[in-house]
């Protein structure tokens, strides 16, 4: 099983992570991972705090040579803007944070649940998908994700060109959109205010059969549900169509189903073809071999400038909540954290399915079943 959990607050000294069950025999590409950092700390309307950082990557364990083990591998980033200790505890809660919530909760001041839930977190959780990019991009799966709405503008991808990405300052694959997105940010931010908006990843080269059917807690749209919802600031996940198919009838919803003859043998849909995937390449729970759309919405950061109505935690009188330093915008951002944390979870599914600790095993199992799966189609109807 390949698992992770992380530790850390946001002005301690750093952020770690301890990655479980990835298989050995790949080669770590710090270019890669750094890069993703890299990418999370950017794009228009991000705050000081970005300026401060410098994300590189520390791997302290599982590794021999630049290559994985098997071993639990652990990551850390070191927090240049490191003053937990001297930071004072905020005199009112921020609506929209844990900050209430959480101080009753765990009985401490509002300190020490903010640091911990603080978005910094997410830097870990980038790191530890691109890890797992690496073992997809070993078997032909690449992920890609992008802003595709911000500030209520549209921004519908119009090619899947990176270049096209990686240029826009919002990282939209729309370039004539961003103009006016960049506009509404500094609108917003000469207001006081923050923007939200919807980001989206698509996954391609996924083999048939990721994910179950057969109990709820394996299907592969409900793990990505879950694990795109757990990102701060998300407040909605879409498969596919998502909330769109609510409002169509059922003939514009399903998807029909055609095959190809003269496909390939190493062709990893068998032949079958879908004119439309409106189903987000999942169904049943489980991956279909077309590509696998997800869309998340994130809310706009609860911190303002034109600081909110609040309490006073001492004297429970109206104080305007307290200010943390924070971002504009932090879109941009989040369409590289659900990216990466959609990687990390299709590659979960690809360890579970395959049994794999090692890289060799990965692809001989992977080999094996599709060649089951192909003999099995072709055999259809002869066993007794």
């Amino acid at each position: 099983m390949l698992r992770y959990l992380t530790a850390g607050e946001s002005h301690g000294p750093a952020l770690t992570a301890i990655v479980e069950g990835f298989p050995s025999g790949i080669t770590i590409d710090r270019e890669l991972i750094d890069g993703e950092l890299k990418r999370r700390q950017g794009g228009y309307g991000r705050g000081k705090r970005q300026t401060l950082e410098t994300d590189r990557i520390i791997i302290d364990s599982g590794t021999y040579h630049g290559v994985t083990t098997g071993a639990p591998i652990t990551l850390r980033l070191v927090n240049n803007d490191a003053k937990l200790e001297r930071l004072q505890e905020p005199a009112s809660p921020r609506g929209g944070h844990i900050d209430l919530a959480g101080s009753i909760n765990y009985q401490t001041g509002i300190r020490q649940v903010l640091e911990r839930a603080s978005a910094r977190e997410t830097a870990l959780r980038v790191a530890v998908g691109a890890l797992a990019k690496l073992l997809l991009r070993e078997l032909g799966i690449d992920v890609i994700g992008y802003v595709r709405e911000l500030g209520g503008i549209a921004a519908p991808p119009l090619a899947f060109d990176l270049t096209v990405r990686d240029a826009s300052p919002v990282y939209t694959l729309n370039p004539g959109a961003d103009p006016s997105i960049v506009a509404a940010i500094d609108a917003a931010k000469a207001a006081g205010d923050t923007l939200g908006g919807i980001v989206e990843t698509i996954v391609t080269g996924c083999p048939i059969g990721l994910g179950s059917h057969a109990q709820w807690d394996r299907k592969l749209d409900a793990r990505l549900a879950l694990a795109v919802m757990s990102i701060q600031a998300i407040k909605g996940v879409e498969i596919g169509l998502g909330i769109e198919a609510a409002r169509r009838p059922g003939s514009q919803v399903m998807d029909p189903i055609a095959h190809e003859s003269d496909h390939p043998g190493s062709d990893r849909r068998f032949g079958f073809r879908r004119p439309t995937n409106n189903a987000g390449g999942i169904e049943g729970g489980t991956s279909n071999g077309e590509p696998i759309v997800v869309r998340a919405s994130k809310k706009p950061i609860s911190t303002l400038a034109a600081r909110g109505p609040s309490v006073n935690m001492a004297t429970k009188s109206p104080q305007l909540a307290a200010y943390e330093r924070s971002d504009v915008c932090a879109v941009p951002a989040a369409s590289v954290i659900v990216e990466n944390v959609v990687a990390f979870e299709i590659a979960a599914a690809i360890v579970e399915k395959y049994v794999g600790t090692s890289l060799g095993a990965i692809k001989a199992a992977h080999a094996a079943l599709h060649e089951l799966a192909r003999t099995h189609l072709e055999t259809w109807g002869t066993a007794p």
